[in-house]
């Protein structure tokens, strides 16, 4: 537990991963209808399209290069991050021919992100930074060595938009302690960032799979953590989400 406790002091300085995993193959069932004619990265939210949210947070904090998962309408997806190639290194990893989902997409990319800590970050949500960047808050309380994976969660009462109860328990230190019980709320929801050690992927069965496969081996040895995030967050999963979203954020 000593160690634990230390993983958490933020330590100054501590480097970005270098490489971010980019969860964009989804096909956004329940955004239809705006998903009917473009990807649901593609979707616009305060004038801009989701997965734009998404690469303005990595280029801040200085990630180098994403490698990014495509399946429904990945052309379109394709020619919009052509846009990035000034700016940031993109890699796609194809899954045209089978949605693998979260799980498989890793497992799809694995030979494309090295052994070193990676970002993971869905491209369905969409975050505001409070005093300190979310990515470099995970940054620096990234223990390689006490942790498989550290999940960027937000309190049950912050999650906006939100149709979930919750996910996490999390101990003093950092240590996730349970999942949420089946009909029971949770104190914490997975914001869809995290950073992990692509070492743990492995062991994994073929086609499609949850990450949650991961994250539970890691919970039963006790390296699965979680770290607040000190800004707002919110759940862009359907279209009535959208303007809830604008509205908040008009408002500050």
């Amino acid at each position: 537990m000593r160690r634990a406790a230390l993983a958490l002091r933020p330590q100054p300085s501590a480097p970005v991963p270098r490489t971010a995993m980019v969860m964009a193959a989804g096909l956004g069932k329940r955004m239809r209808p705006l998903t009917a004619t473009r990807p649901k990265p593609l979707i616009e939210v305060a004038g801009k399209a989701l997965i734009d949210h998404v690469f303005d947070r990595l280029r801040a904090a200085g990630v180098e290069r994403a490698v990014v998962n495509v399946h429904y309408l990945a052309d379109a997806l394709e020619a919009h991050l052509a846009r990035y190639a000034s700016d940031i290194e993109i890699i796609v990893s194809d899954e045209r021919e089978r949605l693998l989902e979260t799980g498989g997409g890793l497992v799809k990319a694995r030979h494309l992100l090295g052994d070193e800590p990676i970002l993971v970050v869905n491209s369905d949500n969409l975050w505001v930074d409070g005093p300190v960047d979310a990515i470099r808050l995970l940054a620096d309380r990234w223990d390689g060595d006490v942790m498989d994976a550290l999940l960027l969660v937000v309190p049950f009462a912050r999650a906006y938009n939100h149709p979930g109860r919750g996910d996490f328990h999390i101990g003093g230190d950092g240590r996730i302690v349970a999942r949420r019980k089946q009909g029971r709320v949770a104190p914490f929801v997975y914001t869809g960032v995290q950073i992990l050690d692509p070492r743990v992927i492995e062991n994994h069965p073929d086609g499609p799979f949850s990450t949650n496969l991961f994250w539970n081996r890691s919970l039963e040895k006790e390296r699965l953590y979680g770290v607040v995030h000190q800004g707002m967050w919110f759940d862009v999963g359907s279209p009535k989400a959208i303007p809830a979203t604008e509205a908040v954020l008009a408002g500050g």
